[in-house]
């Protein structure tokens, strides 16, 4: 067996090296009190919004953000990127790496009163893989998961079929966090819209399309080891207010009617950083980045040459350091620099000559009335649904920038609006040519996630391959990589699957995600989990 004592050092290398300053909050301004004060309320704007608050069941990563303030983890990310304990006082990982057994605090209770226990542990990673939740992400990231025992009431035992190194890392996060068995009872439709859990916060209210409000969990006292603090947090009330529109977001951080938002435009950084009485706090994403995925089982990009000369025709870098200022850094390869197993030397070359002679090689040598390429008269046309009423980060702008620069290789890329309904059946369906997103996840497997044979969506599975990509070689890496925690094999295989997929022009890179968090510098110590979402269990505001 081994032991929570010798497992420590090495998992921390199989996470992010850029989590260094994982837990580093907002600084106290000079002259104004760093000493915490309790009490309170903080408000604060959000983009975006779940359409389910279930993270068992969301496809969504957002979820983590709008759920970690209710859901602890049996284990933690420390600020060194270590595995620690939390709800889980340690745990023994069998000689074969296929079980994992942890012994339980006894002193947690559910906010709903029930008790936290070794059968409450069994029922959610239970419901995870239950074909009722139809999970779409926390499953994903469950590999090969067989089973879990209550051994007795402290005590409790998960069994994979197969190795699976990445599973701490899965654990620590939202998507893994533990839910009341009682409120799991309640049916999908209530845990839509309400979770109940062991931490800080507890809900009040969640009003589609307008936020969510909490209050303090009065009986915390379980923080994980890096806290900046114990007992209960030291907010009063936390309330998320959803405000899509980046104006009135930014109006409303400028105005002091809320203390801080999330995503500055970057156009308005500059504008931020000169107002003395905010601040802007940075950070990377780690995982997949906002990466544009070619459907290679049907239709247009079945081709590779056809992928590549999209990739390769397209000035992305110049496209994105234009209409985000320099505030995201264009991606050179699927996963972001911040990711344990990036590989610096996957490099994207923009070369339009070449993105034509690949077109001609590929067939479509004739021009339309309109100018677009075509083959055996049909026009060379990439339909692409795109979700422009959720979409962030100006990605719908973004988007028709890059239908304009793809018009002149001869690409007729056409916007099929989808609504959040309509989008998972025809991913499901595979019925689309390009498809986009970002991925958050603070682990290398995020590659497998993404390429892995077995994540190809289909009617029974939704699956994070929407690239659909099939490559036997690249799952035998990726695969591999999950029976080792030898650092090095980790890396040397994840640069594999990195440098194939580039190949193969699997992904287009676009951009990584960099986190961009006005606050007032009244706000103190917000903190962030490894997925690169703010928490707010240390976060305070100085009544100065």
């Amino acid at each position: 067996m081994i032991s929570l004592r010798s497992l420590r050092a090495p998992l921390a290398g199989l996470l992010l090296v850029p989590l260094l300053a994982a837990c580093g909050g907002t600084a106290a301004p000079a002259g104004q009190p760093s000493t915490p004060s309790q009490g309170g309320s903080l408000v604060f704007g959000v983009d975006t919004e779940p359409l389910n608050l279930d993270p068992h069941a969301s496809p969504q990563i957002v979820t983590s953000l709008f759920t970690r303030p209710v859901l602890d983890s049996l284990v933690t990310l420390d600020d060194k990127g270590g595995i620690g304990p939390w709800l889980a006082t340690s745990w023994d990982i069998s000689a074969d790496g296929l079980t994992y057994t942890f012994k339980l605090r006894p002193d947690v209770k559910f906010t709903d009163g029930t008790p936290f226990d070794a059968e409450a542990v069994k029922v959610n990673l239970d419901h995870i893989v239950d074909p009722k939740t139809k999970s779409q992400l926390a499953a994903s990231a469950f590999g090969p998961y067989e089973k879990t025992t209550v051994v007795d009431p402290q005590t409790v035992e998960v069994k994979f079929k197969r190795p699976y190194s990445p599973f701490l890392a899965a654990l620590s996060t939202a998507f893994f966090g533990i839910q009341s068995p009682k409120q799991l009872a309640l049916g999908p439709e209530t845990l839509a819209k309400k979770v109940v859990g062991t931490g800080p916060f507890v809900i009040d209210a969640f009003v589609p399309h307008q936020g969510i409000t909490y209050h303090r969990n009065p009986d915390y006292k379980w923080p994980p080891a890096w806290a900046g603090h114990t007992g209960p947090a030291l907010l009063e009330r936390l309330e998320y207010k959803v405000l899509i529109e980046d104006s009135v977001r930014l109006g409303a951080l400028t105005s002091g009617q809320i203390d801080a938002i999330a995503s500055v435009p970057p156009v308005s950084v500059k504008q931020v950083e000169g107002d003395s009485r905010l601040t802007i706090v940075r950070r990377q994403a780690p995982g997949g980045n906002y990466n544009y995925y070619p459907n290679t089982a049907k239709g247009v990009f079945t081709d590779p040459k056809v992928r590549q000369a999209f990739r390769d025709g397209i000035d992305f870098g110049t496209v994105v350091n234009k209409l985000y200022f320099g505030a995201f850094e264009p991606a050179k390869g699927p996963i972001s620099p911040v990711t344990a197993g990036f590989d610096p030397a996957v490099q994207r070359t923009y070369d339009v000559a070449k993105a034509n002679q690949l077109l001609d090689e590929a067939g479509w040598t004739g021009r339309d009335a309109e100018g677009f390429r075509t083959k055996n008269f049909e026009r060379l046309t990439v339909h692409w649904p795109f979700q422009k009423a959720t979409a962030r980060e100006q990605r719908g702008t973004l988007s028709e920038q890059v239908q304009a620069e793809a018009k002149k290789l001869g690409f007729d890329v056409v916007f099929d609006d989808v609504t959040p309904t309509d989008f998972p059946p025809k991913a499901m369906a595979g019925d689309y040519d390009l498809i986009d997103f970002s991925w958050q996840r603070a682990e290398g497997d995020t590659l497998r996630t993404l390429f892995g044979i077995s994540n190809i969506p289909s009617e029974k599975l939704w699956g994070q391959n929407l690239a659909r990509y099939d490559d036997a070689e690249v799952d035998a890496w990726l695969e591999e990589a999950l029976a080792t925690t030898d650092l090095a094999a980790r890396a040397a295989l994840y640069a594999k699957v990195q440098q194939r997929v580039t190949a193969d022009a699997a992904v287009i890179p676009v951009y990584s995600f960099t986190y961009l968090l006005g606050a007032s510098k009244s706000v103190r110590d917000i903190t962030w989990e490894p997925q690169g979402h703010p928490t707010f269990y240390d976060a305070w505001v100085s009544k100065a």
